[in-house]
């Protein structure tokens, strides 16, 4: 990017970065990264985490609850006077409930328990048909070496092919993506104990799998406003520092990550 702006003649005067698995333990080595980059020092720069811009994205501070239900899933409550609040969002090893990885591992995991009990599946098993086909074998080794040799993302896409059996109306997907729908409403039943009730958003590729997940988010949260949000991220972090709302940039430089 920085050579691209050079090439056009063009010099920054400021960087807003969202980034992904961000964190405080990386903060000064991303800010000099940032800045050695850009030539730009100071408050010129703001780096934050990816889940914090998206909020800033739909919301002024404190006016409503975050959930993002992508590859991972996490939720937050950014407000001006009461801080970060934040829930979930700790990786598919420990939690991510309700996310693509969390819906693909679901899916193998009760696929290999009937395994277990019943032996090799056939092609009659929707569940199994759609796993194996986006895996690329049904072989144990194809399937460990897509699990254990890819990455979180790569598992992710597995989702696809859970609400796919879904569409076909295999139960045991069904059921997978009922659950994920109750817990990203876990998620925002937490902000909500701990924040107040307030609007709740929800983003990110998961709640386009199938309707029954935004159907079980609204039926686990009766009574609250819930609402699917699409705001260009990238474009309300490129207009922070130009006309943003004067409150974010003083709150995001107190504290650089969501911890």
């Amino acid at each position: 990017m920085a050579a691209d702006l050079a090439a056009s003649g063009l010099a920054p005067r400021a960087v807003t970065a969202g980034i992904t698995g961000y964190g405080a333990m990386v903060m000064a080595d991303m800010e000099a990264l940032l800045g050695s980059t850009f030539g730009l020092s100071g408050e010129a720069i703001v780096a934050t985490d990816d889940i914090v811009m998206a909020y800033l994205a739909n919301y002024a501070p404190g006016q409503g609850h975050l959930i993002s239900a992508g590859t991972g899933s996490i939720g937050v409550f950014i407000g001006a006077d009461q801080g970060f609040v934040r829930v979930g969002g700790r990786g598919i090893l420990i939690d991510d409930a309700g996310s693509g990885s969390w819906i693909a591992l679901n899916a193998l995991d009760r696929l290999y328990r009937v395994v277990d009990a019943e032996g090799p599946v056939g092609d009659d098993n929707i569940l199994a048909r759609h796993l194996f086909a986006a895996i690329g074998g049904s072989q144990w080794q194809d399937v460990r070496q897509f699990v254990y040799g890819g990455d979180r993302g790569r598992i992710g896409m597995l989702a696809m092919a859970v609400a796919n059996a879904a569409t076909e109306h295999d139960p045991t997907a069904l059921a997978i993506l009922r659950q994920a729908g109750a817990e990203l409403a876990r998620l925002a039943a937490a902000l909500i104990a701990r924040a107040g009730p307030r609007p709740i958003g929800f983003v990110g590729g998961v709640l386009k799998l199938h309707p029954l997940i935004l159907e079980g988010i609204i039926e686990d949260l009766p009574g609250s406003q819930v609402s699917l949000l699409e705001a260009d991220t990238a474009l309300a972090a490129a207009r922070l520092p130009a006309h943003g709302d004067p409150r974010w940039k003083p709150l995001l430089q107190t504290r650089a990550s969501i911890g």
